[in-house]
């Protein structure tokens, strides 16, 4: 049975790196999109919430205007009702008789004049409302334009995009196989730990890619003798030498170039 050939901590450092890279190249996508869909997700919420408010409104006008009909219905119906006690003073035999259709007729004159003041009551509602309803379907295909415009400028940018990220985030996954699962958690844990997600940075002007901190020369020479993994004490970056760092780049840059 063959050995598994051993694999160099040089391979190990610029298997990291290159996993960076890809990383990093992720990340610069996910920046580019930005809060965008975090945006339209919130503008969807808020269209569908004013689209709902819309429709409350608006049945809430036809329930008035079934309010008026009501009242017109009564009215006619009240109006019905006084025509026929009109009809029957006429053959009234006494004045109790008289008295007490003239008591219904005047009951239902007031009838006639309730509804009429409910009616003026509810054209009024029905104009503020109106005015609510008209404000409210502005508001809304306002936000439904600007909706539309976000969503195209989400569109455009994962057009161009989106593949490229798949590609990536494919290769980001096939690099995190070829390293060691320790090295990887160790990543990963960096990674989540820092602000721009560097967990793997190269040596420049004698301090870590985005510290301030001198590395004194004897762990220079050593991170230059890729013999060990070697992490910054202050930030707890592994660290890789500018030329590998460089000669890394320039491979990757070439692989970016044909996603």
């Amino acid at each position: 049975m063959a050995k598994s050939k051993e694999i160099s901590v040089e391979q190990r450092l610029r298997a990291l790196y290159d996993l960076q890279l890809i990383d990093s190249r992720i990340d610069e996508i996910r920046n580019v999109r930005g809060e965008l869909p975090l945006e339209v997700n919130d503008l969807e919420d808020e269209v569908t919430g004013l689209k709902t408010r819309l429709e409350k409104l608006e049945e809430n006008l036809a329930a008035t205007d079934a309010q008026i009909s009501d009242k017109k219905n009564l009215i006619e119906e009240a109006k019905t009702l006084i025509k026929k006690y009109s009809e029957q003073q006429k053959n009234v035999r006494n004045n109790r008789e008289f008295n007490s259709i003239t008591k219904e007729v005047e009951y239902q004159e007031l009838e006639i004049e309730l509804a009429e003041k409910h009616i003026r009551e509810f054209r009024d509602q029905i104009e503020q409302k109106k005015e609510v309803v008209d404000k409210t379907r502005d508001h809304a295909k306002e936000r439904e334009t600007h909706l539309k415009h976000k969503k195209s400028e989400l569109d455009a940018i994962l057009a161009e995009t989106e593949k490229e990220e798949e590609a990536l985030i494919k290769k980001s996954e096939d690099y995190k196989r070829k390293i060691e699962e320790r090295l990887v958690k160790a990543y990963n844990r960096i990674r989540t730990n820092v602000k721009n997600g560097l967990a793997v940075v190269p040596i420049e002007r004698g301090a870590s890619g985005g510290s301030y901190f001198t590395i004194p020369p004897q762990v220079q020479m050593e991170i230059a003798s890729r013999k060990k993994i070697i992490t910054d004490e202050h930030s707890g970056r592994i660290l890789v030498d500018e030329v590998l760092a460089e000669e890394q780049k320039a491979k990757m840059a070439k692989m970016f170039k044909k996603l």
